[in-house]
């Protein structure tokens, strides 16, 4: 592409993309990152990192983007669910040209786009770098993931909170990204250690592995909010999702991919893949809130705002706002759950609609109420829902 001089002139760039490239579309999220390469397989990605994604937004840089591609003998195929790339130094200047009036202004959070590639044509100038070590992905469809790059896209998107959670099909993870040791942050292939197991142990360069698993730390790519703390950097995985003020303490707790918390709250237990903690709500330590896999026969839980789960208490149903679940107690949906008729009567004043009658119900009944204390009879073991009497409240100094 030739120098853009003028704002005017980059719109109607745009427009030429759009119109002379056939059926031209937006893409659903992009971006420009860094893959680390297998040791062994070198043409396979171990890992993508991502200084900056777009979803749903700049669907200009998305045209430069496609047309730098294109002047490089790229065409992208449109019905392609995700599109993934390689780029160059060319691929880069192009962008830089096409992005020339804007340049002035790419500075703090203004035009990332043109920092990000700005920033990876120097680095590349100065320092060279590997073939396929760069590229683009664009994700056209939400739909099944089909590669390691379009995969850590959209955990970039939960994780940043560009989306809500359960709110994106991550269906394909699993099968896409590769089993692999983490060492500082590094993925290392399985396969290369058992190779060179011998030579790096004799040479005393066997490297010190941190965990095996597909995916990385949350931590390993994301920079949190200011008053958000994650005391090990174990608990939490990439593709979580924390709201600010979310403190995750040692021991017990842990939060899964695709889970996390909508607010301030205190994490001390086990948020499973695809629970959702509110606003304001405590899950005390070895608490456990089931994931979609865990006995929950397929229906993802979320926990309402200003909610208790006590300590090694087990949650196996949606809660509504200001309820607790006592320590030691496991709420699932088949538990039978008795209800005075003094208590249901206030339950349902603050549950306008539910229409729930009698005095023994399965848990699954009581799903997404509010208000509910559920507690157990230490003489008789029956166990019992009532007005809960309180809302919880977290300690702000914590937070």
């Amino acid at each position: 592409m030739e120098i853009i001089q003028t704002t005017d002139a980059f719109k109607a760039l745009i427009e030429n993309i759009k119109t002379d490239t056939p059926n031209y579309k937006d893409p659903l999220a992009f971006g420009i990152c860094r893959v680390d390469l297998g040791q062994l397989n070198i043409d396979k990605t171990l890992q993508a990192t991502y200084p900056l994604i777009n979803w749903d937004e700049n669907f200009g840089s998305a045209a430069i983007f496609i047309r730098a591609l294109a002047e490089q003998g790229v065409e992208i195929d449109f019905s392609q669910n995700e599109v993934v790339c390689n780029i160059n130094l060319e691929f880069l200047k192009s962008s830089l040209n096409a992005f020339t009036p804007y340049s002035d202004e790419a500075h703090g959070d203004a035009h990332k786009n043109i920092q990000v590639v700005s920033a990876l044509y120097s680095q590349i100038i100065n320092n060279g770098s590997l073939e396929g070590e760069f590229k683009v992905c664009f994700i056209f469809k939400d739909a099944t993931l089909e590669s390691v790059e379009a995969t850590y896209l959209k955990l970039y998107a939960i994780s940043q909170a560009k989306v809500n959670l359960r709110e994106i099909n991550l269906n394909g993870a699993f099968g896409v990204l590769p089993n692999v040791a983490w060492s500082n942050g590094q993925p290392i292939e399985l396969d290369y250690l058992r190779e060179f197991e011998i030579e790096l142990k004799l040479s005393n360069e066997y490297p010190h592995i941190d965990f095996v698993d597909k995916f990385p730390r949350f931590l390993q790519h994301i920079i949190p909010a200011d008053n958000t703390r994650i005391l090990d950097t174990a608990k939490v995985r990439f593709g979580a999702q924390l709201a600010a003020g979310t403190t995750v303490m040692p021991g017990a707790s842990y939060i899964n991919f695709n889970a996390g918390t909508t607010g301030t709250s205190m994490v001390e237990g086990r948020i499973s893949s695809s629970a959702i903690v509110g606003d304001g709500s405590d899950v005390g330590g070895g608490a456990s809130i089931l994931g979609v896999l865990s006995g929950t026969d397929g229906n993802p839980i979320s926990v309402g705002k200003n909610c208790l789960l006590g300590a090694n208490s087990v949650c196996g149903i949606p809660l509504g706002d200001a309820s607790i679940i006592d320590a030691g107690l496991a709420i699932l949906e088949g538990t039978k759950i008795g209800i005075y008729p003094a208590e249901l009567k206030k339950i349902k004043e603050v549950n306008s609609g539910i229409s729930i009658e009698g005095e023994i119900f399965k848990g699954k009944q009581l799903a997404g109420l509010n208000g509910l204390h559920f507690r157990q009879n230490s003489s008789t073991g029956e166990i019992t829902a009532s007005r809960s009497t309180r809302e919880v409240k977290l300690n702000a100094e914590l937070h």
